[in-house]
């Protein structure tokens, strides 16, 4: 029961990610709708070997037409790549806008590879991502690496580690963070360009996701805090 749920949590995810209804995702993929019907309803197994190739199928189509990726770096550690920018410098961030792109991704969960937690996004997060205290004190670079984080949310959850517990104390979170809260850090890297406007390597940052254990006893992303620039040497391109 829970493999076929697991197998139905899986596929109900790359529907979200693709944006396709049921019909659609078998018509692009090539399986028969009543097979797709049965296999996320969990009325008929999914062959293993099949999802996977889905997942890698969905994976490629999405850096295609997101521009973010997650590789490695020289230290064997993840990092989301995200290749375009929503937001550029010297223009003023509309943290308004922000929080309507942030809004596409209520709904919808990710599992953290490290972990296999099962980080689900609740309508409480993007009003904080966009106007939370932590989202105010940011300045520069660090601000504009924020904004552009929006469009790798599902990335920066599947590559976050070093998870951290603390008690909840506060009463206005007594239900939607029952059972306490988690910290993981994630890692992301932007673009920079020279005077031409040519592409001259990736600057890193690096960032907390800050998730609440509520009292339905799942995860929610609540915010992600403390976007900063890393001093190590930048990618190269």
């Amino acid at each position: 029961m829970e493999e076929n749920q697991k197998q139905i949590n899986s596929l109900k995810q790359l529907r979200e990610i693709t944006k396709l209804n049921q019909r659609q995702m078998a018509e692009r993929y090539g399986i028969p709708l009543r097979t797709w019907e049965d296999w996320e309803s969990g009325r008929r197994k999914m062959p293993e070997y099949l999802l996977r190739l889905l997942h890698y199928k969905v994976r490629i189509d999405h850096i295609n037409r997101t521009g973010v990726n997650i590789i490695y770096d020289c230290d064997g550690n993840r990092i989301v790549l995200i290749n375009d920018l929503r937001f550029k410098g010297r223009r003023n961030v509309d943290w308004n806008v922000v929080e309507e792109c942030v809004k596409e991704y209520v709904g919808t969960c990710e599992e953290i590879i490290d972990t296999a937690d099962l980080i689900y996004i609740s309508k409480d997060f993007p009003d904080e991502f966009a106007h939370s205290k932590d989202t105010k004190t940011l300045k520069g670079a660090n601000l504009y690496a924020k904004a552009n984080s929006s469009v790798a949310i599902h990335e920066m959850i599947k590559v976050a580690s070093n998870k951290s517990f603390t008690e909840n104390y506060a009463s206005k979170h007594k239900i939607d963070a029952k059972y306490g809260w988690y910290r993981y850090d994630t890692r992301f890297a932007l673009p920079k360009y020279n005077s031409n406007q040519e592409l001259d390597g990736y600057n890193i940052f690096k960032a907390r996701l800050i998730v609440r254990h509520a009292e339905d006893n799942m995860l929610y992303l609540y915010d992600i805090l403390r976007t900063k620039k890393e001093t190590s040497k930048p990618l190269e391109q």
